[in-house]
Protein backbone atom coordinates (compact mmCIF):
# COMPACT_ATOMS: atom_id res chain seq x y z
CA UNK A 1 0.00 0.00 0.00
CA UNK A 2 1.35 3.40 -1.01
CA UNK A 3 1.55 6.06 1.69
CA UNK A 4 2.96 9.57 1.68
CA UNK A 5 6.58 9.27 2.75
CA UNK A 6 6.37 10.99 6.15
CA UNK A 7 2.77 10.14 7.06
CA UNK A 8 1.94 7.96 10.05
CA UNK A 9 -1.83 8.07 9.35
CA UNK A 10 -3.45 8.87 6.01
CA UNK A 11 -7.13 9.16 5.04
CA UNK A 12 -7.54 8.56 1.30
CA UNK A 13 -10.84 9.53 -0.42
CA UNK A 14 -12.88 8.40 2.59
CA UNK A 15 -16.59 8.20 1.76
CA UNK A 16 -19.22 7.17 4.35
CA UNK A 17 -23.03 7.03 4.36
CA UNK A 18 -25.56 6.33 7.12
CA UNK A 19 -28.89 4.56 6.67
CA UNK A 20 -31.66 6.36 8.57
CA UNK A 21 -35.45 6.11 8.71
CA UNK A 22 -35.59 9.22 6.53
CA UNK A 23 -33.16 7.84 3.92
CA UNK A 24 -29.42 7.63 3.27
CA UNK A 25 -27.25 10.46 4.66
CA UNK A 26 -24.01 10.93 2.70
CA UNK A 27 -22.05 12.18 5.72
CA UNK A 28 -18.40 11.94 4.56
CA UNK A 29 -17.75 12.84 0.92
CA UNK A 30 -14.17 12.13 -0.12
CA UNK A 31 -11.96 13.15 2.81
CA UNK A 32 -8.17 13.26 2.32
CA UNK A 33 -6.00 13.99 5.35
CA UNK A 34 -2.40 13.32 6.44
CA UNK A 35 -0.89 13.11 9.93
CA UNK A 36 2.88 13.05 10.28
CA UNK A 37 5.01 11.74 13.15
CA UNK A 38 5.08 14.15 16.10
CA UNK A 39 2.76 16.78 14.59
CA UNK A 40 -0.65 18.07 15.64
CA UNK A 41 -3.45 18.26 13.08
CA UNK A 42 -6.77 19.95 13.88
CA UNK A 43 -10.07 19.24 12.14
CA UNK A 44 -12.39 22.20 12.62
CA UNK A 45 -15.93 22.96 11.55
CA UNK A 46 -19.53 23.35 12.68
CA UNK A 47 -21.41 20.57 14.47
CA UNK A 48 -22.51 17.93 11.98
CA UNK A 49 -19.74 18.65 9.48
CA UNK A 50 -18.32 15.11 9.83
CA UNK A 51 -15.29 15.70 12.07
CA UNK A 52 -15.94 12.96 14.62
CA UNK A 53 -17.25 10.44 12.08
CA UNK A 54 -14.00 10.77 10.12
CA UNK A 55 -11.76 9.81 13.04
CA UNK A 56 -14.16 7.22 14.48
CA UNK A 57 -13.79 5.34 11.20
CA UNK A 58 -10.08 4.94 12.00
CA UNK A 59 -10.75 3.20 15.31
CA UNK A 60 -13.73 1.09 14.25
CA UNK A 61 -16.28 3.07 16.24
CA UNK A 62 -18.78 3.80 13.47
CA UNK A 63 -22.42 3.08 14.29
CA UNK A 64 -24.03 -0.07 12.89
CA UNK A 65 -26.00 1.87 10.28
CA UNK A 66 -22.79 3.25 8.68
CA UNK A 67 -21.48 2.09 5.32
CA UNK A 68 -17.97 2.86 4.11
CA UNK A 69 -18.58 3.36 0.38
CA UNK A 70 -14.92 3.79 -0.59
CA UNK A 71 -11.52 4.95 0.58
CA UNK A 72 -8.68 3.83 2.79
CA UNK A 73 -7.26 4.77 6.19
CA UNK A 74 -3.59 3.83 6.04
CA UNK A 75 -1.55 3.48 9.24
CA UNK A 76 2.23 3.05 9.39
CA UNK A 77 3.81 1.47 12.48
CA UNK A 78 6.65 -0.71 13.67
CA UNK A 79 5.65 -4.30 14.30
CA UNK A 80 6.80 -6.39 17.25
CA UNK A 81 9.61 -7.73 15.06
CA UNK A 82 10.89 -4.17 14.44
CA UNK A 83 9.91 -4.02 10.76
CA UNK A 84 7.79 -1.20 9.35
CA UNK A 85 4.25 -2.16 8.42
CA UNK A 86 1.42 -0.35 6.63
CA UNK A 87 -2.18 -1.49 7.15
CA UNK A 88 -5.54 -0.26 5.89
CA UNK A 89 -7.56 0.13 9.09
CA UNK A 90 -10.83 -0.12 7.15
CA UNK A 91 -9.86 -3.53 5.78
CA UNK A 92 -9.07 -5.00 9.20
CA UNK A 93 -11.43 -7.30 11.06
CA UNK A 94 -13.05 -5.29 13.88
CA UNK A 95 -11.90 -7.71 16.58
CA UNK A 96 -8.34 -7.62 15.26
CA UNK A 97 -8.49 -3.80 15.06
CA UNK A 98 -9.56 -3.55 18.70
CA UNK A 99 -7.02 -6.12 19.85
CA UNK A 100 -3.94 -4.80 18.03
CA UNK A 101 -4.59 -1.11 17.21
CA UNK A 102 -7.23 0.51 19.43
CA UNK A 103 -5.79 1.72 22.71
CA UNK A 104 -2.40 0.12 22.15
CA UNK A 105 -1.39 2.16 19.06
CA UNK A 106 -4.19 4.68 18.44
CA UNK A 107 -5.96 6.05 21.53
CA UNK A 108 -8.93 8.40 21.81
CA UNK A 109 -9.90 11.05 24.38
CA UNK A 110 -13.61 11.94 24.30
CA UNK A 111 -15.22 15.24 25.27
CA UNK A 112 -17.18 14.17 28.35
CA UNK A 113 -15.05 12.26 30.88
CA UNK A 114 -18.13 11.12 32.85
CA UNK A 115 -19.36 9.09 29.88
CA UNK A 116 -15.85 7.68 29.29
CA UNK A 117 -15.31 6.46 32.86
CA UNK A 118 -17.08 3.57 34.59
CA UNK A 119 -18.78 4.99 37.72
CA UNK A 120 -18.60 1.60 39.47
CA UNK A 121 -14.83 1.13 39.17
CA UNK A 122 -12.00 2.92 40.95
CA UNK A 123 -9.71 5.17 38.92
CA UNK A 124 -6.74 2.87 39.52
CA UNK A 125 -8.61 -0.21 38.30
CA UNK A 126 -9.71 1.56 35.10
CA UNK A 127 -6.15 2.64 34.22
CA UNK A 128 -4.72 -0.79 35.09
CA UNK A 129 -7.32 -2.55 32.93
CA UNK A 130 -5.83 -1.18 29.68
CA UNK A 131 -2.27 -1.87 30.80
CA UNK A 132 -3.05 -5.50 31.65
CA UNK A 133 -4.96 -5.97 28.38
CA UNK A 134 -2.38 -4.53 25.99
CA UNK A 135 0.93 -4.65 27.86
CA UNK A 136 0.44 -7.88 29.82
CA UNK A 137 2.66 -8.09 32.94
CA UNK A 138 1.36 -8.63 36.50
CA UNK A 139 -0.87 -6.47 38.69
CA UNK A 140 2.04 -4.99 40.63
CA UNK A 141 3.65 -3.72 37.41
CA UNK A 142 0.30 -2.38 36.19
CA UNK A 143 -0.26 -0.60 39.52
CA UNK A 144 3.18 1.02 39.34
CA UNK A 145 2.55 2.11 35.73
CA UNK A 146 -0.87 3.54 36.64
CA UNK A 147 0.70 5.64 39.42
CA UNK A 148 3.33 6.85 36.98
CA UNK A 149 0.65 7.88 34.46
CA UNK A 150 -1.39 9.79 37.06
CA UNK A 151 1.75 11.71 37.98
CA UNK A 152 2.51 12.31 34.28
CA UNK A 153 -0.90 13.97 33.78
CA UNK A 154 -0.39 16.18 36.83
CA UNK A 155 -2.55 14.49 39.46
CA UNK A 156 -1.07 14.93 42.93
CA UNK A 157 -1.37 12.33 45.68
CA UNK A 158 -1.69 9.66 42.99
CA UNK A 159 -1.81 6.73 45.43
CA UNK A 160 -4.90 8.19 47.11
CA UNK A 161 -6.57 9.01 43.77
CA UNK A 162 -6.12 5.41 42.59
CA UNK A 163 -8.76 4.42 45.18
CA UNK A 164 -11.23 7.18 44.22
CA UNK A 165 -14.31 6.73 42.05
CA UNK A 166 -14.99 9.16 39.13
CA UNK A 167 -17.71 11.09 41.02
CA UNK A 168 -15.17 11.97 43.72
CA UNK A 169 -13.02 13.95 41.25
CA UNK A 170 -13.54 17.36 39.64
CA UNK A 171 -14.21 17.66 35.89
CA UNK A 172 -10.63 18.68 35.18
CA UNK A 173 -9.22 15.75 37.18
CA UNK A 174 -11.56 13.31 35.44
CA UNK A 175 -10.33 14.53 32.06
CA UNK A 176 -6.73 14.04 33.22
CA UNK A 177 -7.63 10.47 34.21
CA UNK A 178 -9.15 9.86 30.75
CA UNK A 179 -5.88 11.10 29.20
CA UNK A 180 -3.90 8.79 31.52
CA UNK A 181 -6.05 5.83 30.37
CA UNK A 182 -5.45 6.80 26.72
CA UNK A 183 -1.69 6.86 27.34
CA UNK A 184 -1.65 3.57 29.27
CA UNK A 185 -0.47 1.47 26.34
CA UNK A 186 2.06 3.93 24.86
CA UNK A 187 0.13 4.79 21.66
CA UNK A 188 1.68 6.45 18.60
CA UNK A 189 -1.42 8.56 17.93
CA UNK A 190 -3.74 10.40 20.31
CA UNK A 191 -7.13 11.50 18.94
CA UNK A 192 -8.76 14.22 21.05
CA UNK A 193 -12.46 14.69 20.28
CA UNK A 194 -13.47 18.06 21.81
CA UNK A 195 -11.39 17.25 24.93
CA UNK A 196 -12.15 20.54 26.72
CA UNK A 197 -15.81 21.19 25.83
CA UNK A 198 -17.23 20.21 29.24
CA UNK A 199 -14.63 22.23 31.19
CA UNK A 200 -14.45 25.85 32.28
CA UNK A 201 -11.99 28.17 30.55
CA UNK A 202 -9.13 28.02 33.10
CA UNK A 203 -9.27 24.21 33.25
CA UNK A 204 -9.45 24.09 29.42
CA UNK A 205 -6.14 25.94 29.19
CA UNK A 206 -4.50 23.55 31.66
CA UNK A 207 -5.73 20.44 29.80
CA UNK A 208 -4.45 21.82 26.46
CA UNK A 209 -1.06 22.56 28.01
CA UNK A 210 -1.02 19.10 29.56
CA UNK A 211 -1.66 17.40 26.20
CA UNK A 212 1.06 19.52 24.53
CA UNK A 213 3.51 18.68 27.32
CA UNK A 214 2.76 14.93 27.13
CA UNK A 215 3.07 15.07 23.34
CA UNK A 216 6.53 16.64 23.59
CA UNK A 217 7.71 14.13 26.17
CA UNK A 218 6.40 11.03 24.42
CA UNK A 219 6.71 12.09 20.75
CA UNK A 220 3.01 11.54 20.07
CA UNK A 221 1.13 12.51 16.92
CA UNK A 222 -2.16 14.22 17.82
CA UNK A 223 -5.45 14.85 16.01
CA UNK A 224 -7.76 17.45 17.54
CA UNK A 225 -11.46 17.53 16.68
CA UNK A 226 -12.96 20.89 17.62
CA UNK A 227 -15.28 23.71 16.61
CA UNK A 228 -13.26 26.17 18.72
CA UNK A 229 -10.70 28.09 16.66
CA UNK A 230 -9.19 29.42 19.90
CA UNK A 231 -8.17 25.84 20.75
CA UNK A 232 -6.82 25.34 17.22
CA UNK A 233 -4.61 28.44 17.49
CA UNK A 234 -3.05 27.11 20.71
CA UNK A 235 -2.30 23.54 19.67
CA UNK A 236 -2.23 22.89 15.91
CA UNK A 237 0.59 22.63 13.37
CA UNK A 238 -1.85 22.04 10.50
CA UNK A 239 -5.56 22.81 10.21
CA UNK A 240 -8.24 21.06 8.13
CA UNK A 241 -11.45 23.08 7.78
CA UNK A 242 -14.42 20.76 7.24
CA UNK A 243 -17.85 21.56 5.83
CA UNK A 244 -20.71 19.21 4.87
CA UNK A 245 -18.54 16.09 4.93
CA UNK A 246 -15.60 17.54 2.98
CA UNK A 247 -12.34 19.24 3.84
CA UNK A 248 -12.63 22.59 2.08
CA UNK A 249 -9.40 24.27 3.23
CA UNK A 250 -6.14 22.92 4.61
CA UNK A 251 -2.94 24.69 5.59
CA UNK A 252 -0.50 25.29 8.40
CA UNK A 253 -1.82 27.25 11.35
CA UNK A 254 -0.39 30.59 10.13
CA UNK A 255 -1.88 30.16 6.64
CA UNK A 256 -5.35 29.41 7.99
CA UNK A 257 -5.36 32.18 10.60
CA UNK A 258 -3.48 34.92 8.70
CA UNK A 259 -4.17 34.15 5.03
CA UNK A 260 -7.43 32.16 4.76
CA UNK A 261 -8.85 31.74 1.25
CA UNK A 262 -12.25 30.07 1.65
CA UNK A 263 -15.31 32.24 2.48
CA UNK A 264 -16.38 29.63 5.05
CA UNK A 265 -13.04 29.98 6.87
CA UNK A 266 -13.52 33.77 6.73
CA UNK A 267 -16.88 33.28 8.42
CA UNK A 268 -15.47 31.03 11.15
CA UNK A 269 -12.66 33.48 11.93
CA UNK A 270 -15.01 36.48 11.90
CA UNK A 271 -17.31 34.69 14.39
CA UNK A 272 -14.52 34.33 16.99
CA UNK A 273 -14.99 36.66 19.99
CA UNK A 274 -12.57 39.62 19.93
CA UNK A 275 -12.22 42.13 22.77
CA UNK A 276 -10.89 44.83 20.45
CA UNK A 277 -13.60 44.79 17.78
CA UNK A 278 -15.63 47.97 17.15
CA UNK A 279 -18.83 45.97 16.64
CA UNK A 280 -20.70 44.94 19.80
CA UNK A 281 -22.30 41.98 18.01
CA UNK A 282 -20.67 38.68 17.03
CA UNK A 283 -20.51 37.99 13.32
CA UNK A 284 -22.27 34.84 12.12
CA UNK A 285 -22.49 32.79 8.94
CA UNK A 286 -26.04 33.15 7.56
CA UNK A 287 -28.18 30.08 6.94
CA UNK A 288 -27.56 26.47 7.96
CA UNK A 289 -25.41 23.61 6.67
CA UNK A 290 -27.09 21.54 3.92
CA UNK A 291 -29.15 18.46 4.70
CA UNK A 292 -27.00 15.61 3.40
CA UNK A 293 -30.09 13.43 2.96
CA UNK A 294 -30.37 15.46 -0.24
CA UNK A 295 -26.80 15.94 -1.41
CA UNK A 296 -26.31 19.44 -2.84
CA UNK A 297 -25.36 19.94 -6.49
CA UNK A 298 -22.23 22.05 -6.87
CA UNK A 299 -20.55 23.71 -3.90
CA UNK A 300 -22.30 22.74 -0.64
CA UNK A 301 -21.49 26.18 0.81
CA UNK A 302 -22.97 28.13 -2.14
CA UNK A 303 -26.32 28.92 -0.47
CA UNK A 304 -24.53 30.61 2.47
CA UNK A 305 -21.75 32.21 0.44
CA UNK A 306 -22.08 35.95 -0.24
CA UNK A 307 -19.40 35.57 -2.95
CA UNK A 308 -21.00 32.58 -4.76
CA UNK A 309 -20.91 32.57 -8.57
CA UNK A 310 -23.09 30.75 -11.11
CA UNK A 311 -20.58 27.88 -11.34
CA UNK A 312 -20.96 27.22 -7.59
CA UNK A 313 -24.53 26.09 -8.20
CA UNK A 314 -23.42 23.54 -10.80
CA UNK A 315 -19.94 22.15 -10.11
CA UNK A 316 -18.22 21.34 -6.81
CA UNK A 317 -14.85 23.17 -6.79
CA UNK A 318 -11.62 21.16 -6.68
CA UNK A 319 -8.81 21.93 -4.24
CA UNK A 320 -6.82 24.87 -5.64
CA UNK A 321 -3.17 25.14 -4.61
CA UNK A 322 -2.22 28.33 -2.74
CA UNK A 323 1.19 27.09 -1.55
CA UNK A 324 2.90 23.73 -1.01
CA UNK A 325 1.02 23.38 2.29
CA UNK A 326 -2.11 25.46 1.63
CA UNK A 327 -5.11 24.38 -0.50
CA UNK A 328 -8.72 25.59 -0.66
CA UNK A 329 -11.81 24.34 -2.51
CA UNK A 330 -13.34 27.58 -3.77
CA UNK A 331 -13.94 28.80 -7.33
CA UNK A 332 -12.70 32.23 -6.15
CA UNK A 333 -9.17 30.84 -6.61
CA UNK A 334 -9.73 30.00 -10.29
CA UNK A 335 -7.59 32.24 -12.56
CA UNK A 336 -10.73 33.48 -14.36
CA UNK A 337 -12.69 34.30 -11.18
CA UNK A 338 -13.30 37.93 -10.19
CA UNK A 339 -10.87 39.29 -7.61
CA UNK A 340 -12.50 39.00 -4.18
CA UNK A 341 -10.79 39.75 -0.89
CA UNK A 342 -11.81 38.90 2.67
CA UNK A 343 -14.00 41.49 4.48
CA UNK A 344 -12.18 44.58 5.81
CA UNK A 345 -13.23 43.87 9.41
CA UNK A 346 -11.62 40.42 9.21
CA UNK A 347 -8.46 41.93 7.68
CA UNK A 348 -8.26 44.32 10.62
CA UNK A 349 -8.74 41.52 13.13
CA UNK A 350 -6.08 39.35 11.47
CA UNK A 351 -3.60 42.24 11.45
CA UNK A 352 -4.32 42.84 15.15
CA UNK A 353 -3.93 39.17 16.11
CA UNK A 354 -0.70 38.90 14.12
CA UNK A 355 0.67 41.91 15.98
CA UNK A 356 -0.36 40.41 19.33
CA UNK A 357 1.24 37.07 18.45
CA UNK A 358 4.52 38.76 17.45
CA UNK A 359 4.56 40.75 20.70
CA UNK A 360 3.87 37.58 22.70
CA UNK A 361 6.64 35.63 20.96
Amino acid sequence: MEMNENAILQFVNLDISFRTNAGVVHAIRGVNLDLQKGETVAIVGESGSGKSVTVKAAVGLLDGNATVNSGQILYRYKGDDGTEKVVDLLAMDKRELRRTINGSRIAMVFQDPMTSLDPTMTIGKQIMEGILLHKKGDKAQAHARALELLQLVGITDAEKRMKNYPHQLSGGMRQRVVIAIALASDPDILICDEPTTALDVTIQARILELIKDVQRRLGLSVIYITHDLGVVAKVADYVNVMYAGKIIEVGNVNEIFYDPKHPYTWGLLAAMPDLETDDDRLASIPGSPPNLLHEPVGDAFAARNAYAMAIDEKIDPPMFKVSDTHYAATWLLHPNAPKVEMPDELKTRIARSRKEAEAYL
